[in-house]
């Protein structure tokens, strides 16, 4: 049986009418599952046109009527001047980019990020074609990730002042015996009789010289410790290196240490913050004395060094000859929370990286040649300013 002309001639405007709805049920879904609301303004008519998705981002009821003045009613009250801006811009012809946060009706606040052109409407009238999307939970996620990093930093920076209390302790208590020495010294020269004035000023002048010790000890744990802004200053490398392991002596000694260092002469400044690379130097130095604290039957070495690499590069590393790293944890070794240590946190190396990176070099690992043991060794660009002091070769401690 043949269809009545009628019926033949819908059919085509039947289907097209099921595929335009099967689009815009495809359209919605795609809206709700990417969080994305799109939008039409009319200028001529002061019409906006929005989806299902934007009214749902928004709290608002699909039928109700939308208008400029109803969405600025819900811009968060710090974001009303970069709103209106945009709006009058959108209105001349400007293109919309705006990250900007609403407040709901229900107290919520929501980060969104807009953009849209226009377009000539048929009929030559101007049209903005838009879209608004709620990036919320990555806002949320990003301002997390960053609070987290600066608190990490902050404790890779503390964590390791209970390992060094005993250092400290004994870096402190050294001058400030020699004061107490001194000065009894001086009270006994000038109550003799006569009073021995020659002896009296000979230990008065050491009881200032161990007051300065003292005072110098203070001052480089206060920049270790302290949470302060990076600041970026020439540093001699060698210099920084020596002042770690002036703090971290006694740690060595109790692990049973042996330390060698080589500082290469006529080394080139750093462009850098002193106190991050210090913390750097000193996580690579402790690292590798824990390394060594399970070596029986044989020495526990460790080489500090510090020398050229490629052109404009400066190199320390560190050496130790402990228990090694595993081939399949070389990778791993940088990545933050991973830790072959029973007690370790596993921020220290991946912040270390991170400090490297910032200075513009590299921080890397690899397993000893012919020996037990690992080195550890950054390079960053030297600045191009005045060779550092000559270091000394092979000191032993």
């Amino acid at each position: 049986m043949e269809a009545e002309p009628s019926q033949a001639a819908d059919a085509p405007k039947r289907v097209g009418e099921a595929d335009l709805r099967r689009a815009y049920v495809h359209l919605a879904e795609a809206q709700r599952l990417s969080q994305t609301g799109s939008f039409t303004w009319d200028f001529d008519r002061s019409e906006l046109l929005w989806s299902e998705e934007l009214c749902r981002i928004f709290e608002f009821d699909p039928a109700t009527p939308v208008s400029v003045e109803r969405v600025q009613q819900f811009v968060h009250p710090q974001d009303l001047s970069v709103f209106g801006a945009t709006v009058e811009g959108a209105a001349a012809g400007v293109d919309i980019d705006l990250s900007y946060r609403i407040v709901t009706a229900g107290g919520v606040v929501k980060h969104l990020h807009a953009v849209g052109h226009r377009i000539e409407h048929p009929g030559e009238r101007p049209v903005f074609i838009g879209a608004v999307q709620d990036v919320t939970d990555r806002k949320v996620a990003e301002e997390a990730l960053n609070k987290a990093r600066a608190e990490l930093a902050h404790v890779a920076r503390v964590a390791t002042l209970s390992a060094l209390t005993a250092s400290i302790a004994h870096e402190v208590n050294q001058p400030l015996t020699s004061l107490v020495t001194n000065a009894s010294t001086c009270v006994r020269m000038l109550a003799a009789d006569p009073p021995d004035l020659e002896l009296a000023r000979t230990t008065a002048q050491r009881t200032i010289r161990d007051a300065h010790r003292a005072s110098e000890v203070i001052q480089r744990l206060r920049a270790m410790f302290t949470r302060k802004a990076a600041a970026t200053e020439a540093v001699d490398l060698n210099e920084a290196a020596r002042e770690v392991l002036a703090l971290s002596a006694s740690e060595l000694q109790g692990a049973g240490v042996i330390l060698r260092t080589e500082f290469a002469a006529d080394l080139p400044s750093v462009r850098g913050d002193r106190v991050q690379l210090q913390q750097v130097i000193l996580n690579l130095v402790l690292n590798a004395a824990d390394a060594m604290r399970a070596v029986e039957g044989r020495q526990r070495r460790m080489w500090l060094t510090t020398g050229f690499d490629a052109p404009e590069q400066v190199r320390l590393s560190v050496r130790d000859e402990g228990t090694g790293i595993e081939p399949q944890d070389l990778e791993r070794l940088f990545d933050a929370f991973f830790t072959t240590k029973s007690e370790g946190m596993g921020i220290g190396l991946s912040i270390s990286r991170s400090i490297i990176q910032g200075h513009g070099g590299r921080l890397w690992a690899a397993s000893n040649d012919g020996g037990p043991g690992a080195t550890f060794s950054f390079q960053i660009p030297g600045d191009g300013m005045a060779p550092a002091e000559a270091g000394t070769k092979g000191a032993e401690r």
